[in-house]
């Protein structure tokens, strides 16, 4: 049911009964390790290039939702999912493997929230049975399309963020009553923001408006107060990027509480490695949802939850061509089946 301009509330709370977590051998010594299902313990992961490891991410998080969940991938209507490389090439040759009928989306960071979205509002409307959708990044693949390829060795500002190198899936299927799962409630679809910044090492300073926007465009659709999440987790701002949104939130009227907006680039790692402002990329908010957010909500440790991925839209011709980066944010709600007021 569409709520207000641009949000969307599912009735039906559709339920996320599954999940696939795959992370990379940084991941392993960060805060959230012991979250994932799967860790590689280098960056090739047995492969000859960095973006077949990015593929096999995707692909044994895929696996590890499917065998969780106990269904067999014939059993899935449709896969919702991207990445960040050119032509999304490893998770639509990842979906090749699988062999499911597939919408690659491209929202960059904000892939993760695109995805749940839209599976959640299929099925919502008995639009499908099983839905899986996700995201994923690798850090040398990235670094090597949009910046510089890690053996380059080049130094980076403290705006700068590390890109993530992990995938995180998710089983999205009809609600069941009794049935102890997360469910989505709710979600707001953002719009392009583009302040004018061109700067690739300061992607949290650019997307931190989008992201604002978003989440004020949520409590406007839905007629809320803050208070009714415990937590608001943006994608991937970093340090500069969230500052920035918790600036600007604030000052549109919406009082936020400094310990109830977090983000998942924030929470990644440990304050010893050395990622500059956080961790970012299309696996970030995708790995630490559907590992550890998730892992929270089911402990009951938070009972309602909006999650923000943030995305910016450049790709390396448009830097190269001197265009500023338009950013989009996506949220969507999340609670434990039964906790509905």
């Amino acid at each position: 049911m569409l709520k207000g301009h641009q949000s969307w509330i599912f009735t039906n709370r559709p339920m996320i009964t599954a999940t696939g977590v795959t992370g990379g051998p940084f991941e392993a010594n960060g805060n959230l390790a012991n979250d994932f299902d799967l860790l590689f313990e280098d960056l090739w992961m047995g492969k000859e290039t960095y973006e077949k490891a990015h593929r096999l991410l995707l692909e044994e998080a895929i696996k590890t939702a499917l065998q969780k969940g106990k269904i067999e991938k014939e059993q899935i209507q449709f896969l919702f999912a991207g990445d960040l490389i050119n032509q999304i090439t490893p998770t639509s040759f990842a979906a090749r493997t699988m062999q499911i009928p597939y919408f690659g989306l491209f929202g960059a960071c904000s892939t993760s929230m695109e995805g749940l979205a839209l599976a959640s509002f299929v099925v919502n409307y008995d639009g499908a049975k099983y839905v899986l959708t996700g995201a994923s990044s690798h850090n040398a693949a990235v670094e090597k399309q949009f910046r510089y390829p890690t053996e380059y060795g080049g130094q980076k500002p403290p705006t700068a963020q590390w890109t993530v190198t992990g995938a995180g899936v998710a089983l999205v299927q009809p609600n069941e009553p009794g049935q102890m799962h997360p469910v989505t409630i709710s979600a707001t679809i953002g719009k392009v923001v583009d302040m004018g910044l061109s700067d690739p090492f300061n992607m949290g300073g650019a997307m931190a408006p989008a992201a604002a926007d978003t989440i004020m465009a949520h409590f406007r659709d839905l007629q809320l107060e803050p208070s009714y999440y415990d937590l608001i987790v943006t994608g991937d701002l970093g340090r500069v990027g969230h500052d920035t949104a918790f600036e600007l939130i604030n000052k549109s009227g919406l009082q936020l509480d400094r310990k109830q907006f977090q983000d998942c680039g924030l929470l990644m790692y440990k304050d010893n490695q050395p990622v500059q402002s956080g961790g970012s990329g299309a696996g970030c908010s995708a790995t630490a949802l559907y590992g550890h957010l998730l892992n929270q909500l089911k402990k009951g440790i938070y009972k309602r939850i909006l999650v923000v991925a943030t995305g910016a839209l450049l790709s390396p011709l448009s830097f190269q061509q001197n265009e500023s980066i338009p950013c989009i944010a996506h949220a969507v709600a999340i609670e434990m089946n039964g906790d509905k007021e």
